[in-house]
């Protein structure tokens, strides 16, 4: 089972300012800061954090690391993606239905600032 997530950056104020907009849209809220990380989420559930690097060398996004962050429904996924590109980040994969249509698999894919990748997905018919 997954209790967190954690990304880097090179730039902690802009990516407050990009996860700030895009975890306002998923109903989270901001669980603890400090001048090296900010940590988002919901009661009971698992963390998303941001933050330098531990070892204090620059971030980078890593090759085939992937986070996913569950939305409610396809019109969140779809908000999420559009407010994400607003915002500066870059498109990996449009809204749409993946893999098997029985799963009702839907998700957007987006790179936040610092080029780490992530996965906003729902699940269910549409």
């Amino acid at each position: 089972m997954l209790g967190l997530a954690r990304l880097g950056t090179n730039d902690l104020a802009r990516a407050k300012a990009f996860y700030d907009e895009i975890f306002a849209i998923l109903g989270c809220e901001m669980l603890m800061s400090n001048e090296k990380a900010f940590v988002w989420g919901k009661a009971g559930e698992p963390m998303f954090i941001i933050g330098k690097p531990f070892n204090g060398e620059p971030a980078t996004s890593g090759n085939g690391v992937m986070i996913g962050l569950p939305a409610k429904d396809r019109a969140t996924v779809d908000a999420i993606h559009a407010r994400a590109l607003e915002l500066g980040g870059t498109d990996e994969g449009a809204p749409g239905s993946r893999g098997d249509p029985a799963m009702g698999f839907y998700a957007a894919y987006v790179r936040d600032l610092d080029g780490n990748k992530l996965v906003f997905s729902c699940r269910g018919a549409a």
